[in-house]
């Protein structure tokens, strides 16, 4: 599993990003999704490595990235500081400008990127998601019953934190088998190891504070950018042809709101297109990042 590549630990302005490097080429940055780490890309990464210099990193908060202590604002978990962390780890590698792949949240810090950082991002391609402020301005039933997580884990400080501890490994495989089409498709010590960051306190009432801070500080950014503040960049997006987004959602016409420079597809697999259907993700990013 991420063969030839090397792993690092990198301290930006507001904590340390893990995350590993390989291959040599134009520079694209993977980032994850919940409840997942870097290991997700394993399948992807080598593929894209063949032609680019390819960083797959931890999320703030996320696997063996820091958790730095929150504010009662949530500040410290809004997009907005964990893109900032990702475009000085790049910065750290010697890139300046580079491409990057981000699915579920990891897609809602690329997007962030996007919008704050124009200057550092020359492509970006966004996994199952539509922007945060979209998501929470269209919701309705389906929304509240599908996305729950999203309320569960915005909830008050320590609800969400007590009950994930009692049960940390059932929290981890809802995700993982009702999100998927192939729950077979993520091998037994990957499962283990996105299973086994959930038992440790820090790292779920981080990941908890993320999802206050996108339901208060993130929803408030996109509100702000829409309209004036669009993507400069090309953007693919692709999403899974059996899940939410494709059920609720035109994701072309949405992200054609906030970029000029639009393409995607829908990938017969589930929430997981990376680790569910590799082979077709890969493609269509090698043809996207060029």
């Amino acid at each position: 599993m991420f063969e030839g590549f090397t792993e690092f630990d990198i301290t930006t302005t507001g904590t340390t990003i893990h995350g590993r490097r390989g291959g040599d080429g134009p520079p694209v940055l993977l980032l994850h999704g919940i409840p997942e780490t870097h290991l997700m890309w394993h399948r992807v990464a080598p593929a894209l490595a063949e032609r680019h210099t390819v960083v797959a990193t931890d999320l703030r908060g996320y696997g063996d990235s820091g958790t730095p202590p929150s504010t009662p604002d949530h500040a410290p978990y809004a997009m907005r500081e964990i893109a900032r962390d990702q475009v000085e780890v790049m910065r750290a590698l010697g890139f300046d400008r580079f491409g990057v792949v981000g699915h579920d949240r990891g897609a809602r810090c690329a997007y962030r990127m996007a919008l704050d950082h124009p200057a550092a991002v020359d492509r970006l391609a966004v996994l199952d998601i539509v922007p945060t402020g979209e998501a929470f301005g269209r919701a309705d039933m389906d929304f509240s019953l599908g996305y729950w997580v999203w309320s569960f884990l915005a909830a008050p400080a320590p609800v969400p934190e007590r009950l994930i501890a009692g049960a940390p490994e059932t929290f981890v495989d809802h995700m993982l088998d009702s999100w998927s089409d192939a729950p077979d498709a993520f091998p037994a010590a990957v499962r283990a190891e996105y299973a086994a960051r959930f038992r440790d306190p820090a790292t779920v009432h981080a990941i908890c504070e993320e999802y206050r801070a996108a339901a208060t500080l993130d929803h408030r950014h996109d509100e702000a950018d829409r309209g004036t503040n669009r993507i400069a960049c090309p953007v693919l997006a692709l999403w899974s042809a059996t899940g939410a987004v494709a059920a609720w959602y035109d994701p072309l016409e949405i992200w054609r709101t906030w970029a000029d420079d639009v393409r995607g597809a829908a990938l017969p697999c589930g929430h997981f297109l990376p680790e569910e259907a590799p082979a077709e993700t890969a493609r269509h990013l090698l043809d996207f990042l060029g």
